[in-house]
């Protein structure tokens, strides 16, 4: 079986996987304390068994919870019973993830770091004759420390002739973040490749890539190049010897990976340096606070993880071999890599030496690939260009804003080719006034059958400003978007219901029809008003739930009603900019605009502020 069937078949039985981590808890968890003693999350909210017992999927507060435990498993490996409670929290996410609750704006960034590593532009496979053994070094390692990773596949084409280099992401902020589809996708698709090519071995730098290929690549023999440099040191690493004392962190990821830790302490035993042990330390080891995304959400307990490594440190240097860990520690007390002890290492725990900070980072990770290109010769190389099955997204906002602002740069290159003339506001609409009542109908008519053929509103929108002005624009545009709501609703309420509800079985559209049955007409405001679902494929779903017409088609027209008058407004005073004038019309419209906009973020801040004070309440 391929990993992405296992996964895929995991995936399908989330909440299977879910009951019977619950209730595994609630049958062995004795509540002893051991794991709150010694986790920052768990002393918030009490120990795994109560959290077990209180669970509540319906609920998005505990829902929500999951994501600011660090995932890091110390609580696993304290607990006397056979209990897992780092992946108890992980099903969790899971779980918000497949009711479309996952999507917190904290997250984005870390998202987004994934997919710029997954991306054309980042992504580089190098592979010469006969090669059955890759470096892949991570996304951090290349951007923090571009040299050091230069330095290090040097050595080991000296280890390994025909090893070859893999620039890729191995996906755990996705994994960790709930998003299992995306996850097995996107790995699946490169470790695919890698077998075809006949790969074997994979040497990684990065614990979490360690990780990560080594539960879901069992075919592939992963080692860490810690192993590889303990037992093949860099020439240069022999001559110098160091004569300081540091405390290791070992990253929680690696809790599990003896060989790796103690990889590591010989690495430094050879350098001349000496180690000493924390309270915390291999496999009773301490997140660095950003383990599972937990950091972004909760940065204050975050501090706490440092401030208590910190403290176990008494005032040594720390040393770690992820380069995710030293950056957290970076900012507090003198922290080094491991691999900076190796490589630099007369610099290595002096103030001298720096790591790239982002988003400087990006460039080091460009300038290594295309160094990477010109110097190294491979047989088989490639790009990453694949993209996983679409999962319609509603549009943003930002989305929208981009747009608008693509229309502005048009006419002012319109204005200044003297195009602009053929565009004037008072001929185009006396052109229209030509056809009388069939222009309006026309465009009307256009409308209305957009939502049902899936066809983008937006770009419409504003060419009935455009041809009808504020007022009527207005008109013409609310009517005929409510009137194709309403056509969608009734398709699939009456004429094509299990087509469609046999096209949205899933629980995030499960999850809806419950909203609605406890909500009714509000969730159609909400939906309406913040972009949560995608726009056509709501119209559809909402008429497979309970609602009566009459609210579904008030609550649509009085709430689509703000966002149609800002873009209105607005593109009804593009034509003067064509003409080089700056109108009230379109200040006002642009500041519609900009309101409109905020009302997703301040829905946000709102949803988070509850949660948590929701969280502190329990």
């Amino acid at each position: 079986m391929t990993v992405i069937k296992a996964i895929a078949n995991e995936s399908n039985t989330i909440t299977e996987s879910l009951v019977a981590q619950l209730e595994d808890h609630k049958l062995h968890c004795t509540r002893c304390g051991i794991c709150v003693a010694e986790c920052h999350f768990l002393r918030r909210y009490d120990d795994p068994g109560q959290l077990a017992a209180t669970y509540d999927p319906d609920n998005p507060v505990l829902l929500a919870r999951a994501f600011e435990c660090n995932l890091c498993g110390l609580c696993t490996h304290v607990c006397p019973e056979p209990v897992d409670p780092a992946r108890m929290f992980l099903e969790m996410r899971r779980e918000a993830f497949s009711k479309g609750l996952s999507d917190l704006p904290e997250h984005r960034g870390l998202r987004k770091y994934e997919r710029t590593g997954n991306s054309k532009s980042y992504t580089w496979y190098a592979l010469p004759e006969a090669c059955d053994t890759v470096f892949f070094p991570g996304c951090a390692l290349v951007g923090t420390r571009a040299e050091t990773t230069g330095k290090i596949f040097e050595h080991l084409q000296e280890i390994v002739p025909n090893i070859g280099i893999v620039l890729d992401c191995c996906n755990k902020p996705s994994h960790d973040l709930g998003d299992h589809v995306h996850f097995s996708h996107m790995f699946e698709e490169m470790h695919s490749f890698l077998n075809e090519q006949h790969i074997k071995n994979v040497l990684v730098a990065c614990p979490n890539c360690s990780k990560v290929f080594n539960q879901y690549a069992p075919n592939l023999t992963t080692q860490t190049v810690y192993e590889v440099l303990a037992e093949n040191p860099p020439p240069d690493a022999k001559k110098v010897k160091l004569n300081a004392t540091v405390a290791v962190h070992d990253p929680c990821v690696s809790r599990s990976d003896a060989a790796a830790q103690q990889a590591v302490r010989q690495l430094l035993h050879k350098a001349g340096i000496r180690v000493e042990e924390m309270t915390h330390s291999k496999d009773n080891t301490i997140c660095c606070g950003e383990g599972g995304g937990a950091g972004c959400l909760v940065p204050e307990q975050a501090r706490q993880w440092i401030d208590q490594r910190l403290e176990e440190a008494q005032g040594n240097p720390i040393v770690s071999y992820c380069a995710g860990c030293t950056n957290s520690y970076s900012n507090r007390t003198n922290t080094g890599h491991v691999l900076d002890l190796v490589f630099e290492p007369q610099t290595a725990l002096t103030p001298q030496h720096k790591a790239t900070k982002a988003p400087f980072t990006y460039l080091k990770r460009l300038k290594f690939k295309k160094n990477l290109q010109r110097q190294f010769p491979a047989a088989v190389t490639r790009e990453r260009t694949f993209i996983p099955p679409a999962v319609t997204k509603p549009t943003s906002m930002i989305t929208k804003l981009a747009v608008v602002a693509a229309l502005v740069a048009a006419v002012v290159i319109a204005h200044q080719t003297g195009i602009a003339e053929y565009f004037e506001q008072e001929r185009l609409r006396g052109f229209l006034q030509q056809y009388g009542i069939l222009a309006p109908l026309i465009y009307m008519a256009i409308y209305s059958l957009a939502p049902a053929l899936f066809l983008p509103g937006l770009p419409i929108t504003i060419v009935g400003g455009i041809l009808f002005g504020p007022f009527w624009g207005v008109i013409y545009t609310i009517t005929s978007a409510t009137a194709g709501a309403c056509i969608a609703f009734l398709v699939s309420r009456y004429l094509a219901r299990d087509l469609i509800k046999s096209r949205l079985a899933g629980a995030r559209w499960r999850q809806l029809d419950h909203q609605v049955a406890e909500q009714g007409w509000k969730m159609v405001a909400l939906t309406r008003l913040i972009p949560l679902f995608p726009f056509n494929l709501l119209n559809y779903a909402f008429g497979l739930t309970g609602i009566k017409f009459r609210h579904y088609a008030l609550a649509t027209f009085i709430f689509m009603l703000p966002g149609c008058i800002a873009f209105i407004v607005f593109s009804s005073s593009l034509l003067d900019l064509f003409q080089g004038r700056i109108s009230p019309t379109f200040l006002i419209g642009l500041l519609l605009i900009v309101i409109v906009s905020l009302i997703p973020i301040i829905y946000q801040k709102i949803k988070l502020n509850r949660l948590s004070q929701s969280g502190k309440e329990s």
